[in-house]
């Protein structure tokens, strides 16, 4: 049992002024609104990589509350039983939830989908491995390239 600060709040979960990077997987970051969704499958830019087809957009929602939001998705077709869909699911939500931190929190907030195309059930240290190396590449696809001029000055 984790002790209480005087707020009454375990200090594992708020990670406010204690310098300890927040592992918390919340509500408000899972992508749930059909017209936001259906908004990132039409106009979404997307890269592959193996086992992932990520699509992105910057996040609609300019308020200081607003987070990076996530969907992912198993194909029904590839994986029959929903107990091998959700098996994956939870390994990749468990992957991203601790290593969120590398998408850089300076940039503006971005929504985005991992969709698993791999035929077989990987293995969770290799998703989390191939889930790393899918967020710093949406990391450097996000942070702008600065121009020449930009540099001298």
């Amino acid at each position: 049992m984790v002790p209480a600060n005087s707020d009454g709040e375990s200090p594992l979960s708020s990670g406010a002024g204690t310098g300890v990077r927040s592992f918390t997987f919340t509500k408000a970051e899972r992508l749930s609104k059909e017209k936001t969704i259906q908004e990132l499958f039409e106009k979404g830019s997307s890269f592959y990589l193996y086992p992932f087809k990520v699509i992105h957009i910057p996040n609609p929602d300019k308020g200081t509350k607003a987070v990076n939001q996530i969907l992912i998705s198993v194909s029904s077709r590839q994986f029959k039983r929903a107990v091998d869909r959700n098996k994956i699911k939870r390994r990749i939500r468990e992957a991203y939830r601790l290593q969120k931190g590398v998408l850089n929190v300076r940039l503006e907030r971005v929504i985005f989908t991992f969709i698993y195309t791999a035929k077989e059930i990987l293995p969770y240290a290799e998703l989390k491995e191939k889930v790393l190396m899918a967020l710093t590449k949406l990391n450097t696809r996000l942070t702008p390239t600065p121009s020449p001029s930009e540099e001298k000055g």
